[in-house]
């Protein structure tokens, strides 16, 4: 089957959230992430099934989503997880705020990289909870971080990740994970691991890891949230993973989250089984448009000489240093050049734009034609 990812979808008149926040300029909408694709065939089918039974009552976690889980996560990770691991969730979102209110106290800190995305901020926030940064560094053109520079001061119980990483687009090595887990079991930490966009790796070869598959030892210290909705685009559904495989911390994580955080949609439950079940094809093709994408994107960012960004090893999302504009704000220079792109200041670095390159060719050119326009306008 032959999948068209140059089709133009026309999102303006939706209640898509990206298009809508400039539907009155012409601003091209580059920032949240969520791409231009239509779904895979296999989602809407199973969609308009289920629609058609024509009654939407109470649901059930289907056993076909726990198995089709479990599957994938040894198939493609060699990670051998138990159903009962499995919490479902309306978000990866949700989870990372249940997991600042379940591992810390009044008092107590998380840890996270710097920059990130921006709830994780808002987890801690939102909480009370202070935030110890872990600066990334850019080190052989991959966004790293070095847990040892981390001043401790003895009250911080979680550890923040994010991998792959959004903003920069690292898919973090088995030795760095490992460095990370030292230093987890170092300060006796719970880890919450973001690893929503597992799926779209763009390295040719490239393995993600999930940090819970490390060791027995990675596995009892950790939440793993998963979640198709980015690399298969249903966001907008809400279907979404934790795998907690220590008993007292899935416990607490549950406790946490009776009678505040819904249960998931029925036809989010429906789309997201056959996601994993059926649209790996589709997926692979996805992820062969994104890749030229990347390519095509890096070599003409860094072809200016006030822009640079690092290939992406993962993601749809491109993090370009802006910094030599010489402009106070970036994102909104660019802005009122047509560009509506995440600033960087959401993620914890002003300098910075995220570019979603997770679109059609021809709105890709486009979308550089007006860089390239609003680069020389300060020349």
């Amino acid at each position: 089957m032959v999948f068209d990812f140059d089709q133009r979808i026309d999102r303006g008149h939706s209640d898509s959230l990206k298009w809508h926040k400039y539907r009155d300029r012409d601003i091209l909408p580059l920032w949240v992430a969520d791409t231009d694709f239509r779904s895979p065939p296999c989602i809407i089918e199973a969609i308009q099934k289920r629609v058609a039974h024509g009654v939407f009552g109470y649901g059930v976690t289907p056993s076909g989503l726990l198995d089709i889980t479990v599957q994938r996560m040894a198939e493609r990770y060699n990670w051998v997880i138990k159903p009962e691991w499995i919490v479902i969730l309306p978000g990866v979102v949700s989870g990372l705020n249940i997991s600042v209110r379940a591992f810390t106290a009044a008092g107590e800190r998380t840890i996270a990289p710097s920059p990130i995305y921006p709830p994780f901020y808002r987890a801690a926030r939102l909480a009370n909870r202070a935030q110890l940064s872990l600066p990334l560094q850019l080190q052989q053109n991959r966004w790293v971080i070095d847990p040892g520079q981390a001043e401790m001061q003895g009250n911080e119980r979680l550890l923040m990740l994010c991998n792959p990483q959004n903003p920069g687009g690292t898919l973090y090595r088995r030795e760095e994970l490992a460095t990370q887990l030292a230093f987890a079991r170092r300060h006796d930490l719970i880890v919450c691991s973001d690893e929503i966009h597992a799926d779209l790796v763009l390295e040719p070869n490239a393995v993600h890891t999930p940090f819970a598959a490390l060791s027995e030892d990675a596995a009892m210290r950790s939440i793993t949230l998963i979640s198709p909705s980015k690399s298969f685009n249903i966001a907008g559904l809400g279907a979404s993973i934790a795998i907690i495989p220590d008993e007292t911390l899935r416990r607490r994580f549950k406790q946490v989250r009776e009678g505040i955080v819904p249960g998931v949609d029925i036809l989010a439950l429906v789309a997201a089984e056959a996601a994993w079940r059926d649209g790996d094809a589709w997926l692979q093709a996805q992820i062969a448009y994104l890749r030229a994408n990347r390519d095509w994107l890096t070599a003409q960012i860094n072809a200016l000489p006030e822009l640079s960004m690092v290939a992406p090893e993962a993601t749809y999302l491109g993090w370009i240093d802006a910094s030599a504009l010489n402009v106070a704000s970036p994102a909104a220079y660019f802005e009122q050049h047509g560009l509506g792109f995440s600033p960087g200041r959401d993620f914890g670095d002003e300098r910075f734009v995220r570019f979603n390159f997770g679109c059609t060719r021809a709105m890709l050119q486009e979308a550089v034609a007006r860089v390239q326009r609003a680069v020389e306008a300060l020349r």
